[in-house]
């Protein structure tokens, strides 16, 4: 039997693709506690976030078929 490659479940759940191929993330901390956070906070992190060059070819090995 041929071993096949499986993607990490928790990385599918947490990261998908830009239509470039860049890898985007939703950015934590705006589940609760939010009244301490100010509103140019709460824009920013609205915004998803990209990852890093050397983070990329890591999930790109957890994620094969992606």
């Amino acid at each position: 039997m041929v071993w096949k490659a499986k993607t990490h479940s928790g990385a599918k759940k947490r990261f998908s693709y830009t239509g470039s191929g860049k890898i985007k993330y939703q950015k934590n901390g705006r589940r609760h506690l939010l009244s301490t956070k100010n509103a140019k906070r709460h824009r920013r992190l609205r915004q998803a976030g990209l990852l890093a060059n050397g983070q990329e070819e890591m999930l790109r090995l957890m994620m094969p078929g992606k």
